[in-house]
């Protein structure tokens, strides 16, 4: 058993809870711009005084509308401003925000609804809003159903005429660090999702190290330029409001991109000092580059430049004369168009959520973007480790946050502890019980180890383990993420539970496919179905699989394959809204793909 523990570096003096962050902020910087809200192609300015006001109307609308202290209010919509507008105000008249995923079923939604016992919701869209229609007959305690694109603002605010804005003020007043703030629910990657109940003081402790372990990001500290981060992570995930709480915390400019396929775009109008992210989007920016070089004829340019920037990375401050040379001529011809390709002034970048790689870690390290990656879940309010510029290490999540502390069980598994660790779900003492014990000690369910440095290195999943027949034990994490790696591969699932040997499902990106067609001779009009045994396909894909296999032990190694002809995605009931794999529901529907590889 290993463990490590960080003293904190300050204690929180206030009592009080997140909505008064954004009333300090307008007192005391009233003229910040706070948010930058998009408004056609425009990027309009919205102060601390402004979003306050905002902040206020609405929140006397909330309790205009009868929501009382303390009554669950949920939100499904997409990252925009409203919904950051919405969480504040909610909180400001001291009620629980209850996020809900825009993929989530009408079920799934049923279930947050019921469970809970929210009152009202505020849904973004008129689909959105018949999910809800279907199921709220079922659902008793459900007052309000409000849509923001039927003017919900305006409707909710309307409600608050007649209410006197020091209601708002006496609300705010009771809430205390030791209240729920939000009831997140859990992905569900297996059975129904469960309630994290985190409180504001969890978030205070979340994102208090913002300031004090990452002042060039939050603070802007070693740059002329002031910090702003666009927001396009889902802010119903636990990530994306730690940044949303982070931003108001730190006085950072933030802005709200609302759809991924828009990324590049609302980057180079944006122009954000660091970027939030999940490695999904990284490697699709690197494989986005790649392809668009390789088709302007510039392939070979764009891949020597990648391999200069990995060694350069790899050099840690001490390359030679003849690399800094090469470096410097790649800057010029190709990291610098990268970099202004995501709006020209991000230095940083934080990735979580799933392992980003060495290879592009230390890419974007040698391009100029360095990514710092962390390690946390819904329990632990986002991040429980990172690295941080001062303190970064490559392939590993980082230290622990100040104040917390890392355990490595007999087994393996990682224990967390710390202000941010949540104080157990909703209505399931029993679930509860089986996570967190009485020191205040959380069973992740993950595997990792510790360096003697402090640096956690996650292994895998206890829950994932799989066992052969021979006996053999096998973490799948560490090959999958080496296969998808791959910039033809969408994802993989490592398979050979109770077999001989172990097998993998591969998907196929679909827009490296379009581009992988044209440099092999294969018809434009071929879909993956048309080529999932073909040939020259196959070889490619082999060459992941083997990429994957030199990180592994020869019993661990993926002996065989199936490339299959979809995408697994959160809308095919495949992933999870936070993109991971939901391997039961897989093994299930691609059953027989399975079979075929032990046939």
């Amino acid at each position: 058993m290993r463990e490590i523990a960080v003293p904190a570096v300050a204690k929180r003096e206030e009592a009080g809870g997140l909505a008064d962050l954004v009333f300090t902020n307008a007192k005391e910087a009233p003229e910040h711009i706070a948010y930058r809200r998009r408004q056609g192609a425009a990027w309009v300015d919205v102060t601390t005084t402004q979003f306050v006001d905002e902040v206020t109307e609405v929140a006397k609308g909330l309790i205009g509308a009868g929501i009382g202290a303390g009554d669950r209010v949920a939100i499904l919509a997409a990252t925009r401003y409203e919904w950051t507008l919405l969480d504040f105000a909610i909180w400001a008249a001291g009620g629980v925000s209850v996020p809900i995923y825009v993929t989530s079923s009408a079920e799934q939604i049923q279930w947050i609804l019921s469970d809970s016992g929210a009152v009202a919701v505020i849904v973004e869209t008129t689909e959105h809003l018949a999910r809800v229609d279907a199921v709220k007959d079922n659902l008793p305690s459900l007052k309000h159903v409000w849509q923001i694109d039927d003017g919900a603002i305006d409707k909710i605010t309307e409600l608050g005429k007649d209410t006197d804005a020091a209601e708002v003020d006496a609300r705010r007043a009771a809430v205390t660090g030791p209240d729920t703030a939000t009831i997140i629910y859990t992905s569900g990657t297996t059975g129904q999702p469960k309630g994290c109940v985190l409180t504001h003081d969890n978030f205070f402790a979340e994102c208090g190290y913002g300031d004090n372990i990452l002042p060039e990001l939050f603070r802007g500290e070693g740059g002329t330029e002031k910090p702003a981060t666009l927001l396009f992570l889902p802010v119903a995930h636990v990530f994306g409001r730690m940044v949303q709480i982070g931003c108001a915390l730190s006085r950072t400019t933030m802005g709200h991109g609302p759809d991924v396929k828009n990324l590049l775009d609302d980057l180079a109008t944006f122009q954000p000092t660091f970027i939030l992210s999940v490695p999904y989007v990284l490697e699709k920016v690197y494989n986005g580059a790649r392809q668009k070089a390789h088709a302007a004829g510039k392939g070979k340019i764009f891949d020597a430049a990648a391999d200069t920037a990995i060694a350069y990375s790899k050099a840690e401050g001490k390359a030679g004369l003849g690399l800094k040379l090469k470096h410097a001529l790649f800057d010029k011809l190709v990291y610098s168009k990268l970099r202004a390709a995501m709006g020209g002034k991000a230095k940083y970048a934080i990735s979580g959520g799933a392992a980003l790689g060495l290879r592009l870690t230390h890419f974007f390290r040698g391009v100029g973007l360095l990514v710092l990656e962390g390690y946390g879940l819904t329990e632990t309010t986002a991040a429980s480790t990172t690295n941080t510029p001062s303190n970064f290490k490559a392939g590993t999540v980082g230290r622990p946050l100040p104040g917390s502390a890392v355990r490595i069980d007999e087994d393996g598994e990682i224990l967390l502890k710390g202000g941010q660790v949540f104080s157990g779900y909703w209505n399931n003492e029993a679930a509860t019980a089986e996570v967190l014990d009485a020191e205040g000690w959380f069973r992740t369910g993950d595997l990792g180890s510790l360096d003697d440095d402090g640096f956690l290195t996650i292994t895998g999943r206890k829950k994932e383990i799989l066992v052969t027949s021979g006996g053999k034990n096998v973490a799948p994490a560490v090959i999958e993420d080496r296969i998808a790696s791959h910039p033809l591969v969408a994802q993989a699932m490592v398979v050979g539970d109770g077999q001989k040997y172990i097998a993998a499902l591969i998907t196929i990106d679909k827009e490296y496919f379009t581009y992988w067609k044209t440099t092999v001779d294969k018809p434009a009009e071929a879909t993956v179905a048309d080529l999932a045994e073909d040939p020259v396909l196959l070889a490619e894909i082999q060459k992941a699989v083997d990429e994957g296999n030199a990180a592994v032990s020869k019993a661990e190694s993926v002996r065989k394959f199936r490339v299959l002809a979809t995408e697994f995605t959160p809308e095919t009931g495949h992933l999870t809204p936070s993109l991971k794999l939901k391997r039961r529901v897989i093994m299930k529907d691609f059953g027989t793909e399975v079979d075929s590889l032990y046939s």
